[in-house]
């Protein structure tokens, strides 16, 4: 008890010191002027006035490279402190949720640096994008505590209480001129692609770096080694390691470091990677995927990710990705509750076959998902199915769940049962969650109000919920909710706004790919 009253102690007077009341009184008004455009005025007005970067800015460039300069500095501060904590864990529930904020304060940090390295080129979306992606990582940092139910008053304030969020949101709405990014490619290639790369996913002739066989006549038995081996080599060029048929019990983590990497498989029959891991056995959501990456360019083709942990231990991810243009093609990912974690940055998934019961694609990344079957399993008694659960918390984070060209449908197991259970399009897990279905087969399953609640009257007004000319015996519009949020589109020029070319800039990095896309509607 001692040792507990002690920490809060030292934690109020520590607070105390770094993060002072911000009921001051402030002589730069230019400052001033700028900062009450911005989300948290106050947060921006204390920092921006005694910072290492104070100055008057005289333009908009300026003061947003001022916002971004002290965002990273409270991030490396807050990472520092974090850190510190893990010795005042008192049981392994706190250290693992502990541990992802850690790891993604890690990333936090990666993704402001990225917007403010002169050596990296980038426009206004991509700075966006990796804005929206370090917000959700604090994000999901706090969202560890909770569905652990750890006692989030011991540590997470300390962990929190450093108002690095807030002066992302800042940055983000200083950021968004609606702006989309442009095609700055040549010949169809961003700079990262080697030409040979857009051949890749199509051809039946791949020549990988790395083959990997369960009978040992490849180079490995196991993903995990080839990978140990791709983080060694040198450069960080197109890696490609062919996974051969088999099923494959291991968890997988391809890091930050690791760019640019592909897993070919046999098909997505014969190739299967799998795991149990889930939140009632002890994982956060974030760490209980099977494969989790998010070293950018990763390409996956003709494999399954799988989670068997079952509906009865609730959250219990099969692929994560927090990996920035990464492509999934003709992949499956099978699983019950959360099932597909399109953690963050710019995705796309063609042509592949996704399962689940309770928000089994989920998450807060910028996500098109064009050709894709999406399988409705059976839950546990008196569940209600939901097949979308989008996370964005700020209005001004480009992310968002599109559904294109898809079918929606009951699989095998829940056919039999299907007057049982009700069946929604989504729910708003988060305040501003954005999610659209458009010109996609909406099978009867689909309840005829479409979406659910997540919490009561929680984000009804502030979530974006669209469909689009979809179709089947689902897909009617005159039942469905009454939400402020919810819309029927009927504009193409709206519906656009959610297509390959505009939402995750598909052009300037999909064609090097070679994954057959649809830009526009």
């Amino acid at each position: 008890m001692e040792t507990k009253l002690g920490f809060f102690v030292l934690f109020i007077s520590f607070s105390a010191f770094l993060f002072p009341a911000f009921s001051i009184t402030l002589f730069d008004n230019d400052i001033n002027n700028w900062c009450n455009k911005a989300p948290y005025p106050n947060q921006c007005k204390y920092f921006m006035n005694h910072g290492p970067y104070h100055f008057a800015p005289k333009y908009k460039t300026d003061f947003k490279k001022m916002a971004m300069q002290i965002a990273m500095e409270r991030a490396l501060q807050a990472e520092t402190y974090t850190k510190q904590l893990g010795t005042k864990c008192r049981n392994e529930r706190e250290k693992a949720a502990w541990s992802d904020c850690v790891n993604l304060y890690e990333s936090t940090i990666l993704q402001l640096n990225k917007t403010l390295d002169p050596n990296t080129k980038c426009t206004d979306f991509d700075t966006q994008t990796w804005l929206s992606t370090a917000l959700t990582n604090l994000e999901t940092c706090r969202t560890g505590f909770v569905e652990l139910g750890v006692n989030s008053d011991y540590i997470l304030p300390s962990i929190m209480s450093n108002n690095v969020s807030e002066l992302i949101c800042n940055t983000l709405a200083l950021n968004n001129n609606g702006s989309t990014l442009k095609q700055t490619y040549k010949y169809g290639f961003p700079t990262w692609f080697s030409p040979g790369d857009r051949k890749l996913l199509q051809s039946s002739t791949v020549r990988p770096n790395i083959v990997v066989v369960q009978d040992g006549t490849g180079n490995f038995r196991t993903i995990k080694a080839a990978l140990d081996a791709a983080a060694k080599r040198s450069g960080n060029g197109r890696f490609i390691i062919h996974v051969k048929r088999g099923v494959y019990r291991e968890n997988l983590e391809i890091g930050n470091k690791m760019k640019n990497i592909m897993l070919v498989g046999d098909g997505l029959r014969y190739t299967i990677i799998t795991g149990s891991r889930s939140v009632v056995g002890g994982s956060t959501t974030f760490k209980s995927a099977t494969v989790a990456v998010t070293g950018e360019g990763f390409i996956a083709r003709g494999i399954t990710f799988r989670n068997t942990a079952g509906p009865q231990n609730h959250q219990a991810v099969a692929l994560r990705s927090g990996s920035d243009q990464s492509v999934f093609y003709r992949c499956g990912f099978e699983g019950y509750q959360d099932t597909l974690y399109v953690h963050s940055q710019r995705q796309f998934y063609k042509e592949c076959y996704i399962y689940g019961t309770v928000d089994f694609i989920f998450g807060n990344a910028a996500v098109v998902l064009q050709n894709c079957m999406i399988f409705a399993r059976q839950p546990m008694d008196k569940q209600k199915i939901t097949i979308t659960a989008q996370g964005r918390t700020d209005p001004n984070q480009n992310t968002g769940i599109s559904i294109h060209n898809s079918r929606v449908m009951a699989a095998s197991d829940l056919r039999p049962v299907l007057n049982t259970f009700k069946t929604y399009l989504g729910r708003p897990w988060k305040q501003y969650s954005r999610t659209v279905f458009m010109k996609t087969y909406l099978d009867s399953l689909v309840d005829p109000a479409g979406w659910l609640e997540w919490d009561g009257n929680f984000a009804l007004n502030t979530l974006y919920y669209g469909e689009y000319r979809n179709s089947g015996a689902g897909a009617s519009t005159s039942r469905r909710v009454r939400w402020r949020g919810y819309r029927v589109i009927t504009n193409s020029n709206e519906a656009a706004k959610f297509s390959v070319e505009n939402f995750i800039a598909g052009r300037s990095w999909l064609p090097a790919t070679n994954v057959p896309f649809r830009a526009g509607l």
